[in-house]
């Protein structure tokens, strides 16, 4: 392997304004390209190289031609970095692009005001005002929903359209109306009787319901927003598990135990919930000086401190009472296992069964948070402003964008496994927007 040596040289000004220009061409290159391929403005996750095939989360799941992913990373997702390209820039064509996006999501939203993963946007018309939806269901899951509204609101301090605000009063609805008494949201809504209709904290459900409607207070001022808010973190604090187990569980049954949802997921204390949870109950009491988010903590840091399995390492799941590491297996359905070496090795590819969550990052956040009033990593804005043009770029980041000009095809692609992939674009984009960011563009 060749030992690579990173010089700090002079700063130069020209080398600056040249690496600029050549991210600036990159961006807008790729970005018109991925424009090109959308459907009515919105975009699936992945296409074939020939565009003959497209999908959303993964190849397992084939999207129609009509068909856009909502799921970031998927056209929320790419609207935002359009967004971001357009603050930085003040390029119109950005905003053009991710007002076409946000259109998309307006008339890919349910007549009951959310999303489902993939929506069906074959009917759109370009040339109409008033929205026309569909029927269908929202989930709240891997931050569907709340990944749009989030979108949709802050296209919302950029432009003022009637069927932005109407679409986003809907959503906004939607997620008051599918909010259980207690506090807590289902996967999905309306509910059908399956372990959707659950309590589920997993894959982030409560916790962005929770961040958008604090979002949402925070930009509009209606109090029914902080209120539901507020139930769900009373639902948190309801939900954690007794000591010496204080963590949260994946999902909950309508009796408050928690309970299997799919084959293999079983039932436990999870550590990636309970981290998360600890990250909000901290954002609920920074946006409301309530001290009752911040009691649950302390018991749930204590069990996670004892918890670990590894340095900086956890299992997902614990049995409850045991707290043994628990593990599930797709290959042998409901089965619990307590040895991760045997279960099989697509298992171990396919969920994260082990990892570290940024589970220490949450403990710090806490104590930040009860030494001193920090800004809220839920209130604070999705996308930066413009910074001081001193601001120094890093020999890393420089890198970083000399790698994705680099690898940008003729076409303005960057192909993953020869497919078209929205979620590298996300990621790509970002950084080149770092960039142009730190040299104050």
């Amino acid at each position: 392997m060749a030992l690579i040596l990173i010089v700090n040289r002079p700063y130069s000004l020209a080398d600056e304004n040249s690496l600029k220009v050549e991210v600036s061409q990159v961006l807008r290159k790729a970005s018109t390209y991925l424009h090109s391929i959308s459907t009515n403005g919105g975009y699936a996750g992945i296409y074939s190289k020939d565009l003959t095939e497209r999908y959303g989360e993964a190849l397992y799941h084939h999207a129609q031609p009509t068909q856009i992913w909502v799921q970031p990373p998927g056209t929320p997702s790419v609207g935002q970095c359009f967004l971001r390209v357009y603050r930085i820039t003040g390029n119109k064509w950005y905003l053009s692009a991710a007002v076409d996006a946000a259109r998309a999501l307006a008339w890919g939203q349910r007549k009951i005001g959310g999303w489902s993963s993939l929506v069906d946007v074959g009917h759109f018309e370009n040339d109409v005002e008033t929205v026309v939806r569909k029927d269908g269901r929202g989930t709240f899951d891997d931050n569907t929903t709340q990944g749009a509204l989030a979108f949709l609101m802050d296209m919302d301090e950029v432009i003022n359209e009637v069927w932005l605000t109407e679409t986003i009063e809907l959503g906004l609805a939607f997620m008051m109306q599918s909010q259980f008494d207690n506090g807590a949201w289902p996967q999905s809504y309306p509910l059908r009787g399956r372990y959707s209709d659950y309590y589920t904290f997993n894959d982030g459900a409560i916790n962005d319901c929770i961040k958008i409607m604090l979002r949402a207070h925070q930009m509009y001022g209606k109090s029914e927003y902080l209120d539901c808010a507020k139930r769900g973190g009373d639902f948190i604090i309801l939900s954690q598990v007794p000591s010496p187990q204080a963590g949260w569980a994946q999902q909950y049954s309508q009796d408050l135990k928690p309970v299997w949802a799919r084959s293999f997921e079983p039932p436990g204390v999870c550590s990636a919930v309970t981290r998360s949870n600890i990250y909000t109950l901290v954002d609920l009491y920074l946006y409301t000086k309530d001290k009752k988010y911040l009691e649950p903590v302390p018991k749930a840091i204590d069990w996670l401190k004892t918890s670990k399995i590894g340095e900086g390492l956890w299992a997902r799941l614990y049995e409850l009472g045991t707290n043994r590491p628990i593990y599930g297996d797709r290959e042998d359905g409901d089965k619990i296992h307590y040895d991760y070496e045997k279960i099989s090795q697509r298992e171990k590819q396919s969920y994260a069964w082990q990892s570290n969550w940024g589970i220490e990052k949450a403990f710090e956040y806490y104590e930040r948070a009860i030494q001193q009033d920090i800004p809220s990593t839920t209130t604070k804005k999705s996308i930066p402003r413009r910074v001081d043009r001193t601001r120094h770029v890093s020999d890393e980041l420089k890198s970083k964008v000399k790698d994705i000009i680099e690898a940008v095809d003729d076409d303005g692609r960057w192909l993953r496994n020869e497919m078209i992939s929205s979620e590298v674009f996300v990621r790509n984009a970002h950084v080149l927007c770092d960039y142009l960011e730190a040299i104050g563009q």
